[in-house]
């Protein structure tokens, strides 16, 4: 988010969980270790069953590398496009690279912010939350969110302060168990 409203203040900022970039390098590291395994048997000059052409095994070598890295730029920068951002006032989320496209939800407009996680999720922290607004045509799902809970939490006291109702009580507030005290 490049500018704060008057008053506003930073509660989370966050891009998706670095496991989105690890995914998608599964297939260029597959593919640099399939060229390193041919360079050193199928393309072997040592080798007497091997097929051996002067130079090609550095010309392989240094385009597969080339193009992993290149891979591995561009999946980073999809990756750092990506910000969702919570304030006292908003939750903002900002994708792309080349146009830019930003989602703006009011924090007193939410009515409902609810988590998922699956069981990798769980082990890695990250998870999906989805953020229901009034009047929106559905709800706004962030992917990928690390700490999807905490999120979630810091959505509900900021809600609840921009309504005027301060911070939730405590579970284990004053309220005796028992209230008619028999």
């Amino acid at each position: 988010m490049s500018k704060l409203l008057p008053g506003e203040n930073l509660v989370i900022k966050d891009h998706p969980h670095w496991i989105t970039v690890v995914g998608s390098l599964i297939l260029p590291a597959v593919l640099v270790i399939a060229v390193a395994i041919a360079d050193f048997t199928i393309f072997s000059p040592n080798n007497v069953n091997s097929i051996y052409v002067p130079h090609l095994r550095t010309f392989l070598s240094l385009g597969i590398g080339a193009l992993a890295l290149l891979w591995l730029i561009v999946v980073w920068i999809g990756w750092r496009s990506i910000t969702y951002t919570l304030t006292d006032q908003r939750i903002t989320i900002q994708t792309g690279v080349f146009s830019r496209q930003e989602k703006i939800i009011p924090v007193d407009r939410v009515q409902d912010c609810t988590t998922r996680q699956s069981i990798i999720g769980r082990i890695f922290g990250f998870g999906r939350v989805e953020i229901d607004a009034a009047g929106a045509q559905g709800a706004e799902v962030l992917d990928y969110l690390p700490k999807p809970g905490d999120f979630r939490d810091q959505v509900f006291v900021q809600s609840e302060k921009r309504r005027g109702g301060g911070t939730p009580a405590p579970s284990g507030s004053a309220m005796p168990a028992n209230p008619s005290g028999i």
